[in-house]
């Protein structure tokens, strides 16, 4: 078995991945800014992406790095991001690392890609910067209690009966649940076939946004939104919008809108021979998510 590095160990991806990982039986090493406050599974270790020397330490003996870090509530997250995957990667090369996995964005090359796209993009091909090689996945909207994207969905749901939306809503996107993304991340750990290689993730089915909403209210309320779509509403009036009803910060919303005029779709399945299995409907993420959150809620 590897020892295996998890940065953001207390994020949305990583405290869910982190016991699955012990589970097959890899040693962790659990990546946090701040360990004595650490409480999840796994050893804690503490260093920033921003600070080389704290990455030195804590990836001394790593096999295999997971890297799942990003700054998306940041108004200048392309050049924090790329600065810190630089880092990343050339204390990962000098660590002796064998493999980094890295969790990025679903996207056609063909497309004029969002900020938000295009930074992750780059950030996939700055970590194999210095000869490590990289395992990326690419997702779209990860369903799961605690996601950002997820949290939008089940916010406007709840909060509005009603909604007068931005036209971006008849995008089309393919949401995956957090337990599929976890089953693939731990799946290509330390596998070889693996190596330097790209994967898109994704459910089974790609759906719009505005399904997705219709879908999510059916499952928690069984009812059906009322909806109403406007031909015109700038991203920034859409993320003003978003923070009115949502407690999703006008920054994070912003740069989260800018990517949902961008079709995301899966268009390979290759990771199903890697890791196989079926992945679960939107349904099921949504009940599993919504069962989640009235759990953590007590």
């Amino acid at each position: 078995m590897a020892t295996v590095l998890v940065t953001g160990a207390t994020g949305f991806v990583g405290r869910r991945l982190v016991p699955a990982l012990l589970a097959q039986g890899h040693r962790v090493r659990a990546m946090t800014r701040n360990p004595s406050k650490y409480s999840g599974e796994g050893e804690a270790v503490g260093a920033d992406v921003m600070d080389r020397a704290s990455l030195d330490r804590a990836l001394v003996d790593v096999d295999v790095a997971i890297y799942l870090v990003h700054s998306l509530d940041d108004p200048d997250f392309e050049r924090k991001d790329a600065e810190a995957a630089r880092h990343f990667s050339a204390a990962a090369a000098a660590a002796g690392v064998r493999q980094i996995v890295y969790l990025g964005g679903l996207g056609s090359e063909d497309d004029e890609l969002s900020a938000h796209l295009r930074s992750r993009r780059e950030v996939e091909k700055l970590l194999a910067g210095d000869g490590v090689p990289v395992t990326a996945l690419r997702a779209a909207i990860i369903v799961g209690h605690g996601g950002i994207s997820w949290e939008l969905t089940r916010q406007l749901v709840k909060n509005l009966p009603a909604m007068v939306v931005p036209s971006w809503v008849t995008t089309r996107t393919q949401p995956i649940a957090l337990d599929d993304v976890v089953r693939y991340l731990a799946g290509v750990v330390d596998n070889e076939e693996t190596f330097g290689r790209v994967f898109e993730v994704g459910g089974p089915a790609a759906m719009t946004y505005l399904e997705m909403m219709q879908e999510a209210s059916l499952v928690s309320d069984g009812k059906k939104l009322l909806i109403v779509q406007v031909p015109v509403m700038t991203p920034r009036l859409s993320s003003y919008w978003l923070a009115l009803v949502t407690d999703v910060d006008v920054t994070t919303g912003r740069n989260l809108i800018d990517s949902m005029s961008t079709e995301v779709v899966v268009s390979e399945t290759s990771i199903r021979d890697v890791v196989p299995g079926e992945p679960m409907t939107y349904a099921e993420s949504v009940r599993i998510a919504l069962a989640e959150r009235k759990a953590a809620q007590g």
